[in-house]
């Protein structure tokens, strides 16, 4: 299910970021082997926040971009090498709940129903969505705040997300790209009793620091569409989950198509596209996070993401 991604040179990734010992926060766009990050303000693309570039973004701005990410830093005012920045959330405030997908992978669906113990049929007819609420996402690198006083059950899930790029209504499939800025990695930490005591996932999705988010955006025409990626996450360095993007039973397209026939995607919204099998909740017996525990999400052409568990 795998794909050869395009020539490394055409990738581009765009990040929010600080400098060390600084607070103020800046857009950038890595250099083509990612250890330089440069200012876009100093290219001449002037926005400020991560929503307001993907709202407003034209294509010889994008272009500009890209052709930028390809040169050597000597000479662009304000490079810094990546080691000498802090990568925070790419959306650290998204100005809606995240859009979630339930069981989304059928080894996900079929492990899930075990550990609800409930039967399954091996048949997913309808998407499952949820929302998720998010004060502000976490960066790479930030504690996921266990709330072991409320939670017994913690677990991982890391996901694909996209990002759409204009105001989506009745969107066919086959126009769905047109309307996406790009991808990114969310690991949608979950609580599973909180889940089970209130029967529904919003609560215990939806705790202060469930949404590790980044490290960037990757914009939609760096990958073939649609994409088939790598995804995997490690537990204290130990596989735990390991698919691809190209075996989620609801595409992009169907996913994308059918929330925009009941409703308007603004600009900036976040769709989480499903975790695959290998989750906490998966094993027997289950295997839960604890306080110290590092929790790796990777998605193939967009990077990683590292957390520990306090």
């Amino acid at each position: 299910m795998g794909q050869t991604l395009r020539q490394e040179e055409e990738i581009m990734k765009l990040v929010t970021y600080q400098l060390e010992r600084e607070q103020k926060t800046r857009i950038g766009v890595l250099n083509q082997d990612e250890t330089w990050v440069y200012p876009i303000k100093s290219i001449g693309v002037d926005y400020s926040k991560m929503e307001t570039l993907i709202e407003e973004i034209g294509e010889s701005e994008l272009q500009l971009l890209e052709y930028t990410s390809k040169k050597e830093p000597y000479g662009i005012h304000g490079a810094a090498p990546v080691g000498e920045v802090r990568l925070l959330a790419p959306i650290q405030y998204p100005k809606q709940d995240v859009i979630c997908l339930g069981s989304n992978y059928m080894a996900h669906a079929e492990e899930s129903a075990r550990f609800k113990q409930e039967q399954f049929d091996g048949k997913r007819e309808h998407a499952v969505y949820f929302s998720k609420r998010v004060n502000k996402a976490s960066a790479d690198g930030d504690p996921i705040p266990g709330h072991f006083d409320i939670v017994e059950s913690l677990d991982y899930e890391a996901e694909l997300a996209i990002i759409i790029r204009k105001e989506a209504k009745n969107v066919p499939p086959e126009k769905v790209k047109e309307y996406l800025f790009g991808y990114t990695i969310i690991n949608d930490v979950s609580a599973r009793n909180v889940q089970r005591t209130h029967k529904q996932y919003y609560f215990g999705k939806s705790l202060d620091g469930f949404l590790p988010m980044g490290p960037c955006i990757t914009t939609i025409d760096t990958i073939p569409y649609p994409p088939k990626l790598s995804i995997q996450s490690r537990v204290n360095g130990e596989l735990r989950q390991d698919s691809n993007t190209g075996l989620m039973i609801f595409t992009i397209d169907h996913i994308v198509s059918e929330l925009s026939r009941g409703m308007t995607l603004q600009a900036g919204t976040i769709i989480s596209t499903g975790t695959p099998a290998g989750v906490g909740m998966g094993f027997a017996p289950p295997r839960f996070l604890k306080a110290g525990d590092v929790v790796e999400c990777t998605v193939e052409g967009i990077g990683s993401i590292k957390n520990r568990v306090e």
